[in-house]
C-alpha cells in the first residue's frame, strides 16, 4: 500500500458487518489480513516499509505513505480505501487479481470505524490463502456431496450449490471453531455425527480438515456460478498418485545413465528451471558394523547390540541441504523466470515425457493432463520464519518435519530425473563413520571435535553455513554437528528388533530416527553411532490446530542430506515407498 487513496464505498455494496454487529479482530479481520495481506508486508523486508505484523505497524505505515490505519476513519486507512478500488487499478490491495471480497472490504471498513481493536501485544504471520476451486471444492466433491446434494440432502444441508449450502447454520463465517462444517470433521471415528461418517472414508486426513478451517476463518468465498458433483476418490486421488509415480519413475530409468559402481563418480545436479544445484559423493559399495560396543563413552542402550550390514553402493549430498535449494521447493516463486508459483512439476513431467509411460497406466496419464494438479504437494506458508533469524544463505535448511524431507526428495526427484531419497540409518551410519570404528570418524579424541564439526562449546547458539569445517574420510561435510539430519528409518529402542531389515518404515508421525548431532548439543551426541529419535515436543509450541504437518517448531537443530542409490527401484510403487503420504495415525 504505497499512497493514500480515498474511496467512497457506493450503496450497492453488500454489507456484512453492519454499524451495530461489532467486528471481531481475531475472528473476522486477522484472517483476512494474514491470508491476504502478510505476503508483502511481513517481518521480513516488508513492502514500501509497511509492516502488517502488529497495530503499531499498521498506526505507523510505510515511510513515505504515512499511516495505513487511521482509527474511526476508514476513508483516510488505505488499509480499507486500497482495498476498494477497482480489479485493474495500480494501487488495489492485494494486487495480481486478488481482489478482497465485497464482505471482506465491508469488514475492515467497519472494523476500522469501530475503533479498530487489535491487542497491542499481537503478532500476525503469513497464512496460506485458500482457493476454494483447487483446494475446498475436491474435498467436497469427494466427501460430502453424495450425501448432500440436490434430492438428497441429508440432515437439509445441501453442499453441491452455493445459496443452499449458506442457508444452512453449518458454517459461522470467519469462524472455522464455531463451524459444524469444520468441527463434525475433527470428531473421534466411531462418533455418530463425524462427517464423512466412517463408512464413508472418514474421517477426513487432518491437512484436509485444516483446509476447510482456513477457509471458513477467512471468509467461507464459493464463486456464485460453481455447482459441485459427486466425484470418486478412487477416480482422483489413487489414480493420480498411480500416474505421477510412473511418470516419475520413467524419467529416472530414462535418466540415470551409470550401470555399475565403477561408472559412479562425484558430480554436481542442476535443479531444472533455476539456478539452484547440489553436490553429490559416491559412497562405495561394503560392510561393516553398525552400532556401539558396550565400553564406549556416552554409549546408550539403543545403541546396540552392534550387527554386521552390508551396503549398497550409493551418492550422497556432500552437504546438508541448504535453504539454496530448499526454498525452491517450499516456496516455488523463486524458481528462475517466475515471481508467482510455477506450474506443479508432476504435470510438467506427464505433460513432457508421454512417451515413456508404461501403458497400464496411459489412460490415466491423459486424463490427469488435464487437471492443474498438485501431486507432488509443497510446503504451506510457515506462521514464523523458519530460520529463526540464522541466516539462509549456504545456511543448512531446518525444521521440516519428516514428511516434508521426503517430500523434497520426491520433488528433486521429479525435477532431475535421478531418484532421491533419505538415507536409512544403517547408510547414514555407514558413511559417517567412513571405514573407522571409533567414537567419531576421525578418532576417540574429543579435543579434536571443534576441526570437525559445529556444536554446543564453538556455534555461537546457531548453525552455520555448511563445508567449513574438515569433511571426513570419503569427502561429506558435517556429518556430525551443525544440524541432526533425518534418516527414512522409524525408531526401534534396540537392533535386535530391526532384524535383517534395510530398513524401518512406519505408519505414524513420530518417532523417525536424526542422526549425527547438532549445534546444540554436547560432544557425545555428534558420535558416529548416536541416535535422536524425533516426537510430539519437536511441535510443542505450534500454534495452529491441528498442526503443521511441514514443520516443526522446535526443531531448529534438525534438517536432512538426501541420498541417490545406484540401483533404481523396479517399480513405481517400489519407488514411492521412500515417499509416503503423510501419517494419520498418532
Amino acid at each position: 500500500m504505497n499512497r493514500f487513496v480515498v474511496f467512497t464505498l457506493g450503496a450497492a455494496l453488500t454489507l456484512s458487518a453492519g454499524a451495530a454487529d461489532p467486528v471481531d479482530f481475531s475472528r473476522q479481520v486477522r484472517p483476512i489480513l494474514e491470508a491476504n495481506c502478510l505476503k508483502c508486508h511481513g517481518p521480513e523486508k516488508p513492502k514500501g516499509d509497511l509492516s502488517l505484523v502488529t497495530r503499531a505497524g499498521a498506526l505507523k505505515g510505510g515511510e513515505k505513505a504515512g499511516p495505513a490505519l487511521v482509527v474511526g476513519n476508514p476513508a483516510k486507512s488505505p488499509l480499507f480505501t486500497t482495498t476498494a478500488l477497482p480489479a485493474d487499478h495500480d494501487d488495489v490491495m492485494p494486487p495480481k487479481g486478488d481482489k478482497l471480497t465485497k464482505a471482506q472490504q465491508e469488514t475492515i471498513r467497519a472494523w476500522i470505524e469501530q475503533g479498530a481493536a487489535w491487542p497491542d501485544d499481537l503478532k500476525l504471520a503469513q497464512k496460506e490463502k485458500i482457493d476454494f476451486v483447487k483446494q475446498v471444492a475436491p474435498i467436497f466433491e469427494v466427501s460430502c456431496v453424495s450425501c448432500h446434494h440436490e434430492g438428497h440432502a441429508k440432515g437439509k444441508l445441501r453442499m453441491d450449490v452455493k445459496s443452499e449450502f449458506f442457508k444452512s447454520d453449518a458454517v459461522v463465517v470467519g469462524d472455522g471453531a464455531k463451524s459444524k462444517l469444520y468441527t463434525s470433521m475433527t470428531l473421534k471415528p466411531e462418533d455418530d455425527d463425524l462427517m464423512p461418517p466412517k463408512t464413508k472414508g472418514g474421517p477426513l486426513p487432518s491437512e484436509k480438515a485444516d483446509i476447510i478451517r482456513n477457509w471458513i476463518d477467512q471468509g467461507a468465498y464459493w464463486p456464485d456460478e460453481l455447482v459441485l458433483r459427486q466425484k470418486e476418490l478412487a477416480s482422483t486421488q489413487s489414480r493420480d498418485e498411480e500416474a505421477m509415480l510412473a511418470a516419475i519413475h520413467a524419467k529416472v530409468l530414462a535418466t540415470s545413465q551409470e550401470k555399475g559402481a565403477g561408472e559412479m563418480k562425484a558430480y554436481t545436479d542442476p535443479i531444472v528451471g533455476t539456478d539452484g544445484s547440489f553436490d553429490m559423493v559416491p559412497i562405495p559399495a561394503g560392510e561393516f558394523t553398525m552400532g556401539t560396543p558396550p565400553d564406549e563413552k556416552g554409549r546408550k542402550p539403543d545403541e546396540g547390540p552392534q550387527r554386521k550390514v552390508k551396503i549398497e553402493p550409493f551418492w550422497m549430498g556432500k552437504y546438508e541441504v541448504r535453504w539454496n535449494e530448499y526454498e525452491l521447493f517450499s516456496f516455488p516463486g523463486l524458481e528462475k523466470g517466475t515471481n508467482v508459483p510455477t506450474e506443479r512439476v508432476d504435470r510438467e513431467l506427464l505433460l513432457n515425457f508421454p512417451d515413456l509411460m508404461p501403458m497400464s497406466v496411459k489412460s490415466a496419464v491423459n486424463q490427469y493432463t488435464g487437471k492443474e494438479a498438485d501431486a507432488v504437494s509443497r510446503p504451506t506458508t510457515p506462521y514464523v520464519e523458519m530460520s529463526f533469524g540464522m541466516g539462509k544463505e549456504n545456511f543448512p535448511a531446518i525444521s521440516m518435519t519428516h514428511y516434508a524431507a521426503t517430500r523434497y526428495c520426491r520433488w528433486i526427484t521429479a525435477k532431475t530425473g535421478h531418484f532421491y531419497r533419505l538415507a536409512t540409518e544403517a547408510e547414514w551410519e555407514y558413511a559417517c563413520r567412513a571405514g573407522t570404528t571409533t567414537r567419531y570418524f576421525f578418532g576417540d579424541d574429543e579435543s579434536k571435535l571443534p576441526e570437525y564439526a559445529w556444536f554446543f562449546a564453538n556455534a555461537d547458539g546457531k548453525y552455520q553455513k555448511v563445508g567449513k569445517k574438515k569433511p571426513n574420510p570419503w569427502g561429506l561435510y558435517d556429518m556430525i554437528g551443525n544440524v541432526a539430519e533425518w534418516t527414512m528409518d522409524g525408531y526401534l529402542d534396540s537392533y535386535d528388533k530391526v532384524g535383517d531389515r534395510p530398513v524401518v518404515f512406519i505408519d505414524t508421525e513420530y518417532p523417525n530416527v536424526a542422526r549425527g548431532g547438532s549445534w546444540d548439543d554436547e560432544p557425545s551426541l555428534l558420535r558416529s553411532g548416536a541416535r535422536n529419535p524425533s516426537d510430539k515436543s519437536w511441535k510443542m509450541r505450534d500454534p495452529q490446530l491441528p498442526k503443521s504437518k511441514w514443520f516443526l517448531t522446535d526443531a531448529q537443530f534438525l534438517g536432512f542430506r538426501i541420498v541417490r542409490p545406484l540401483k533404481i527401484p523396479a517399480t513405481p510403487a517400489e519407488m514411492g515407498q521412500w515417499w509416503p503420504p503423510y501419517p494419520t495415525k498418532k
